[in-house]
């Protein structure tokens, strides 16, 4: 829930110009103000139609930010760029597995892109202020956190094991978070398992939280059997120990951006089956 700053209505009777003629026997002095300018900023996106610009107010009268903070406040959300944006992400993520397995930098680029774009656009600037936007399940569609090289070999993630679902619950009432990471294994005995981590959240701004890992397992056995040489390399992926800011959250999606530089987009999932 954003704060709302309130400023005090300036009345245009008490408007003065800055530029006042000279009075007989009287000296008025004034303090002049620096030039009045106009900085824009623009983002835009490869392959996109969109570009939304931001421009500082000019005005050459007094009380004329206040007025046009009281505006900013109350300008509308674009609805239908975020929806707009949201289809544009998905389909540009179209057969890349959510990035775990790395993609084209120019592609990245164009993701990052729309990202920021979302970003200038949320509805929410201060999601821990009201928690019950974050509560609830969620499912990874897009992570800048790679699996690549030896790391991806040595867990089996070439050949025989492949990767289900990345799913979190957020108990915003016992202040927890539950990553849940499928693996499904191919072979005679087909069957799937899931790695497990719980980790702690304490608020410490209007859009951050600290995350402080608790524990982790596998089941069922014999994938922790899989996994037991190489733990500590599956745990170095997907430890979430650090902070996290969420610089966007709706209904149906939520943006991060933690401590180590990752982007991490969630979808809200009504997967109940863990």
């Amino acid at each position: 829930m954003a704060t709302k700053l309130l400023h005090p209505q300036t009345l245009t009777s008490h408007v003065l110009p800055f530029s006042i003629p000279s009075l007989p026997k009287m000296s008025r002095s004034h303090t002049q103000r620096p030039p009045s300018f106009n900085n824009s900023i623009q983002f835009f996106l490869p392959k996109s139609n969109f570009a939304i610009k931001v421009a500082e107010p000019s005005s050459n009268l007094v009380g004329a930010n206040e007025d046009e903070d009281i505006a900013t406040e109350e300008s509308p959300v674009d609805y239908s760029t975020i929806t707009r944006v949201k289809t544009d992400i998905n389909k540009a993520l179209e057969g890349y597995n959510r990035g775990i397995f790395g993609m084209p930098s120019e592609k990245k680029s164009e993701i990052e892109d729309m990202v920021k774009l979302l970003e200038s656009l949320n509805p929410n600037p201060h999601p821990t202020l009201d928690l019950d936007n974050l509560g609830g399940c969620w499912k990874l569609i897009y992570s800048t956190i790679t699996i690549l090289g030896s790391r991806r070999t040595k867990l089996g993630l070439r050949d025989f094991i492949s990767l289900g679902d990345f799913l979190q619950i957020i108990d915003i009432v016992k202040g927890k978070a539950v990553n849940v990471i499928m693996f499904n294994v191919r072979g005679l005995n087909l069957f799937s398992g899931k790695l497990i981590i719980e980790a702690s959240f304490k608020i410490s701004s209007k859009s951050r939280v600290d995350i402080s890992y608790n524990t982790s397992t596998i089941i069922p056995d014999q994938l922790m059997n899989m996994f037991r040489k190489n733990y500590d390399i599956l745990l170095g992926i997907f430890n979430p120990d650090g902070w996290l800011e969420i610089t966007y959250v709706d209904d149906t999606l939520r943006i991060g951006r933690d401590d180590k530089g990752n982007i991490f987009i969630l979808e809200r999932s009504k997967e109940t089956n863990l």
